[in-house]
């Protein structure tokens, strides 16, 4: 029945990090068959009414076209595919409750010799009662009923914790650290580095509401959709469910409008829609509108990473336990995924669980700090949003544009590129911020040197000769300034709008939109 409701789906955009993970194990080819293709986007600016205000771009240059298909969707081929692949070394057991009560790993015992115990862990049968609201603004949890008595213990030489926001064993692993330390002396103290969740608070929270759609002839079945309010009240996006133009959208709101709450009147959001989304509106009937002024808001995870290792023992932690960002920008589910291809590849290259695990820690746990650090950077808001994210992006812009062999393309273009991981991207933006603060000072270290003809200026105007140099370098950076921001300076701009705007084909970033 999931599959089928449009209004309860969570599209993912799979793009080249997510489709190669699943080449890997051999599983691609079965996702495709339910997969559809997100070949562009067209964007309203806004105030722009009708369809054929749109900007159509369509991307050609990325490293993969993105294929969306619906979250409970990818699930259940990749239950399919186990079951008929491995049905006698693969065991899937649901609704469980997972506690750590020892990490294992490496130990030496009495004779000096080196040796491995297991990780044990206690598995307990619960079902979900009821929604039980997250009051720091993640994704609302089922409340769980666990029946004690079925508790069974296992032991295992791995164990992988790939659990979401839950985080039970990451956050069992910081605790167990926090622990450790108490009993430490000051100089151990001072060389230990503990594991622990580093967690933001949203200073920009929006929560959703899903809108299935049905695009008329006409409209590309193959394009991301994407629309704003002025003021920023309101964000549309829409991604494709199926070949034949059903669509699933997401109203984004601020947490606090009256039509983000549950069963708020069908009439105030048919006028919300139609005063700010009027190219949409028509594509609503009113039993749909209906189910959506009625259904509660959902939540967009907050962004945490952990670290400065992703193991504890014979322990690992990847994908949203190990990095959560919002689903902006693509980096989501298909970084989760990359983690497990990573993964394998460490096992595949040695023998030992231990040395596997660390390893794996070496090389992911650096690139879920930067990929986590970057996002939250692309999703400040007021001031720090301009200074962390429009600016920049202003300046890569424009340096790229005058000297693309020197200055690289802006951090949104780069998440789609294949020579670039993370932390290669963070490096280098690092870099370029550097050059082109050089290039800037010198500039107007060149400026100052030419001063018989400001001095002749300044004679003329009665201005001192520093003020000229100043009102010309302004009046210049101004007015390219003014050409490339226009846009970026609108209130309540959100960085989903941005992607609509980078004038680089490589930025179709979008991976997912959420239904209940």
């Amino acid at each position: 029945a999931i599959w089928s409701d449009v209004a309860r789906f969570y599209l993912i955009g799979l793009g080249f990090r997510g489709q190669q993970a699943l080449k890997t194990f051999g599983v691609w080819d079965a996702v495709q068959q339910y997969t559809i293709q997100a070949v562009g986007r067209m964007d309203w600016a806004p105030d722009a009414v009708k369809y054929e205000d749109g900007v159509e771009r369509i991307f050609t240059d990325r490293p993969a076209v993105t294929e969306v298909i619906p979250r409970d969707k990818l699930v259940g081929v990749l239950h399919d595919y186990i079951a008929d692949n491995y049905p006698d070394r693969i065991r899937l057991n649901y609704q469980c409750e997972v506690e750590a009560l020892e990490f294992g790993g490496s130990a030496d015992s009495d004779d000096g010799a080196s040796s491995s115990s297991p990780a044990m862990i206690q598995v307990t049968k619960c079902e979900e009662e009821s929604q039980v609201h997250d009051p720091t603004g993640c994704q609302d949890q089922p409340k769980k009923l666990c029946d004690v008595d079925s508790a069974r213990t296992i032991t295992t030489d791995l164990l992988v914790a790939a659990e979401g926001n839950a985080r039970t064993i990451a956050s069992q692993m910081e605790a167990e650290d926090k622990k450790n330390m108490d009993t430490m002396g000051f100089v151990e103290r001072l060389s230990f580095k503990p594991f622990s969740i580093t967690r933001y608070e949203d200073d920009n929270q929006r929560v959703y509401k899903s809108i299935p759609l049905k695009l008329p002839p006409g409209w590309r079945p193959d394009l991301n959709y994407s629309a704003r309010s002025k003021d920023g009240r309101v964000i549309f996006d829409a991604l494709p469910a199926d070949a034949c133009g059903i669509y699933c959208g997401v109203l984004l709101l601020k947490r606090e409008d009256e039509l983000a709450a549950p069963n708020t009147q069908v009439t105030k959001l048919r006028e919300l829609i139609d005063e700010y989304l009027p190219q949409f509106s028509p594509l609503i009937d009113d039993e749909n509108m209906a189910g959506v002024a009625k259904k509660p808001p959902s939540f967009l995870p907050s962004f945490r990473f952990a670290g400065p290792r992703l193991h504890q023992g014979n322990c690992v932690v990847l994908g949203d336990a190990a990095h959560t960002v919002k689903p902006y920008f693509g980096l989501g589910a298909n970084s989760a995924l990359q983690d497990v291809d990573e993964f394998s590849m460490c096992l595949d290259s040695t023998p030992c669980i231990n040395d596997a695990v660390e390893k794996f820690s070496k090389e992911r746990a650096g690139e879920a700090e930067a990929m986590v650090k970057m996002s939250r950077q692309l999703d400040r808001p007021g001031t720090l949003g301009i200074l962390a994210f429009i600016i920049p992006l202003l300046l890569d812009s424009i340096f790229h544009g005058l000297a693309p062999k020197i200055f690289e393309q802006n951090t949104l273009a780069m998440f789609q590129r294949l020579d670039y991981n993370f932390r290669s991207i963070q490096r280098r933006k690092r870099l370029d911020r550097i050059n082109q603060i050089l290039v800037l000072g010198t500039l107007a270290y060149g400026l100052s040197k030419t001063k018989y003809i400001f001095d002749a200026l300044a004679q003329t105007t009665g201005q001192t000769m520093s003020t000229m140099i100043g009102a010309l370098v302004g009046t210049v950076a101004a007015i390219i300034f003014v050409q490339k921001a226009a846009f970026f300076f609108l209130p309540g701009l959100a960085p989903a709008d941005v992607l609509g705007k980078v004038q680089s084909k490589a930025t179709n970033n979008a991976e997912g939109s959420e239904g209940e």
